[in-house]
């Protein structure tokens, strides 16, 4: 179990990390925040890369594996900080919660990730057989996995833990993520005499009806794929007095273990071209959503919408070593996997790297008003990390 200064340094490093606002591509503050903790407790090599994320290191004594312990330290933004009983950059401590934009999603257990690392290490007096590295990583909120590759690439990592909240079971695999866009094409006219123009949006309207045939696939673990519209727009926006040239629609699709990027466009792909030879004034197109963001050092992230989904099996020899871990503590961790979208979606989904989650908190209170993280899961979580590198690098 964790000694009270231990309790005491994990918590006031989870207050400082949320006292710090981290909207994506602008987490300098939180990463100075992070570097600083980890260069005061020893690390190796402290490192920012070129997108911003900080990497702490600490070798063991021996040769062996190397641990990647992945958290994001970006947020999404808090729109309305008035209507929060706590504030959100307070790290706030009230009936054993501490409160805060990301204190659960995630810097609970980016913070219990960094003081475990530095704990383990320190109780061994360094005498382990291989290296941990602890990652902060920026813009997972609009780019799960683009600025894990950077860090995968340099690192080249054995194993991966991801800290997503997980209530401290371990998560085997997650379903993937796309953004597929829908354009259509039209032709301009007033709309007094809407005859001598084509609706882009009439035309969206027949190529939605034709999308929504689409059924993707299912799989035993991790469930059905899913297809959701959850935008619309045309232009003009507004449109007064014309007929619309051009309209986007958006449908956020969940993905399946090895499921790939041509494969997934084709049937929408095939629904434009059905739709193009029946009617020939049609014009739609089909692509995956890009982004481009400026990180806080300066350099621009970009990619592809497209984040693979992945699996491993229960019995494969880096989990079974890792539950046996845990439960020698006392934690009972169940085996699932995770609903949404995380880094893994490169480490393993891209990469083929050994993955998976073990985090402190529930899912479900990621994004939300009055966000917190229980002081308990925050300490059971550093705990079990420690746990983990014990049983993965033979501590």
């Amino acid at each position: 179990m964790l000694t009270s200064e231990q309790k005491s340094e994990v918590t006031g490093l989870c207050q400082e990390l949320i006292q710090q606002p981290s909207n994506s591509g602008q987490e300098g503050g939180v990463a100075a925040a992070l570097a600083r903790f980890m260069r005061s407790k020893g690390f190796t090599e402290v490192v920012v890369d070129r997108y911003g994320s900080v990497i702490g290191t600490i070798r063991g004594k021996r040769p062996g594996p190397a641990i990647l312990y992945d958290g994001h330290i970006d947020t999404v933004p808090v729109p309305e900080a008035g209507v929060w009983k706590h504030d959100p950059y307070s790290g706030e401590i009230t009936n054993g919660k501490i409160y805060g934009r990301g204190s659960s999603d995630m810097k609970g257990a980016v913070a219990a990730m960094a003081a475990g690392a530095a704990a383990f290490a320190a109780e061994n007096g360094g005498d382990f057989a291989g290296t941990i590295h602890v990652a902060g990583v920026v813009f997972e909120e609009l780019f799960e996995g683009v600025a894990a590759r950077e860090i995968s690439s340099h690192f080249k990592p054995d194993v991966v833990v991801i800290g997503e909240a997980s209530e401290l079971n371990l998560k085997i695999g997650q379903r993937g993520r796309a953004e597929i866009v829908l354009e259509t094409l039209g032709v301009p006219a007033h709309s007094a005499n809407p005859e001598k123009g084509v609706n882009a949006v009439h035309s969206m309207l027949k190529l939605v009806e034709e999308v929504e045939k689409i059924v993707p696939g299912e799989q035993a673990v991790l469930g059905k794929g899913v297809a959701v519209l959850t935008d619309i727009i045309s232009t003009p926006y507004p449109g007064a007095s014309v007929v619309p040239s051009h309209c986007r629609a958006t449908y956020d699709r969940r993905l399946l273990v090895g499921e790939k990027p041509a494969e997934v466009l084709k049937p929408y792909q095939e629904a434009a071209r059905r739709l193009a030879q029946a009617d020939p004034k049609f014009q739609g197109l089909v692509s995956f959503a890009k982004g481009k963001e400026k990180c806080y050092s300066g350099d621009f992230i970009e990619g592809e919408r497209f984040f693979p989904g992945w699996l491993f099996d229960i019995q494969e020899e880096f989990i079974q070593k890792s539950l046996a871990g845990l439960e020698a503590i006392g934690l009972k961790p169940g085996i699932s996997h995770y609903s949404f979208c995380t880094n893994g979606s490169h480490y393993a989904g891209e990469a083929g790297i050994k993955t998976f989650g073990f985090g402190p908190s529930r899912e479900n209170l990621a994004h939300t008003i009055d966000e917190y993280i229980e002081v308990a899961q925050l300490h059971a979580a550093m705990g079990g990390y420690m746990a983990i590198s014990k049983a993965l690098l033979n501590g």
